[in-house]
């Protein structure tokens, strides 16, 4: 008696489980859909702020950006996907010290699982991610990219 009514409840079970599971379908099947008709509608396609989709380096009308080169976002990126190039020059005054500088900011799109820790360890705010997401190439190589612009230079601290 106890095995007939463990089956007949296991059957009840089924028939509830499945007629929660239509509701819900019914549901959906019956609200508005809305399509974006992309590409066409680039102009006023919203995108959320807090999309990551693409890594930059701000530089000022000078051409100036505020990279030291200190390479802490290549030691805390994941997979290898930016590098830090730089370079000594020798000092301008008198006893001073060779310094450190940026020479290239390498970055691969291709590899980056924008995972924001380089923005977020980055001491000098340096780097952001904007939300271009328009990114597919035919090879990958066009996907690794120099950040810091051609001649561009440490912004000085405002003292």
């Amino acid at each position: 008696m106890n095995s007939i009514f463990n089956y007949v409840a296991g059957i009840l079970k089924g028939i509830y489980s499945l007629a929660s599971g239509m509701v819900v379908t019914m549901k959906e099947f019956f609200t508005k859909k809305v399509t974006e008709q992309y590409p066409e509608n680039r102009a006023t396609l919203h995108i959320a702020d807090r999309f990551r989709g693409e890594l930059v380096m701000p530089h000022d009308a000078n051409n100036e950006h505020a990279c030291t080169a200190c390479g802490i976002c290549q030691m805390n990126c994941p997979n290898g996907t930016i590098q830090v190039i730089s370079k000594m020059i020798e000092p301008t005054e008198e006893g001073g010290k060779p310094k450190k500088v940026l020479d290239q900011y390498i970055y691969d799109l291709g590899m980056c699982t924008f995972c924001n820790l380089c923005v977020i360890t980055c001491p000098s705010d340096a780097i952001k991610f904007e939300n271009t997401f328009e990114n597919s190439l035919f090879t990958r190589s066009k996907l690794i990219e120099t950040l810091n612009k051609e001649g561009s230079k440490l912004r000085e601290k405002i003292k």
